[in-house]
């Protein structure tokens, strides 16, 4: 009995030695794994300014001019990528009489813009006509194009027809711009 009873506490020791290094062997102290990104076209832009004033300068009648700034954000794709900055006039000037994109009180009144774009976009040519019913072109992007973390900047200058029938008053208008790359 006296030889049992020492036996058990070597056995208990033995037991517990072979499951600590049982656990031990069950892993590695190094160990790996492989890390994977798809990145795909992307396009953002923040309007710098939210509300752009249309004033009149010098002689009588002289049109209203303005601008809007914007920064961008863009990466196309290396093989057939591209992409656009497109502006819509989404709600008319308003309240009624005053200047209307969509339905001008005389034939010729409108709210035209040039543009400007820093590189990597190439802006558009000539004065642009704004619309209610179609988007219209502020900048172009080509195949694997990137701005850099910054982005990149462009800008809208407004000239707004000032026909002497508008009444007087505030008018507003709201202008959508929208980025997009493949």
């Amino acid at each position: 009995m006296r030889s049992i009873i020492r036996t058990i506490p070597f056995l208990a020791l033995a037991v517990l030695l072979t499951a600590s290094r049982a656990h031990a062997q069950s892993g590695a102290p190094t160990g790996t794994t492989t890390v994977s990104v798809t990145i795909g076209p992307q396009a953002a832009l923040t309007i710098t300014n939210g509300s752009t004033p249309l004033t009149a300068g010098g002689s009588n009648f002289s049109q209203f001019t303005g601008s809007t700034g914007l920064t961008y954000f863009v990466r196309t794709t290396a093989t057939g990528g591209g992409g656009t900055i497109t502006l819509k006039v989404t709600t008319d000037f308003s309240p009624a009489g005053g200047p209307s994109v969509g339905s001008p009180p005389t034939v010729g009144d409108t709210l035209t813009y040039t543009c400007t774009v820093a590189s990597p976009g190439t802006a558009c040519t000539g004065t642009q006509t704004a619309s209610t019913s179609s988007q219209t072109n502020l900048a172009t992007f080509g195949t694997d194009v990137h701005t850099g973390t910054g982005g990149s900047t462009a800008s809208v200058a407004w000239i707004l027809s000032n026909d002497p029938i508008y009444k007087t008053g505030t008018y507003s208008a709201t202008v959508t711009f929208t980025i997009s790359a493949s």
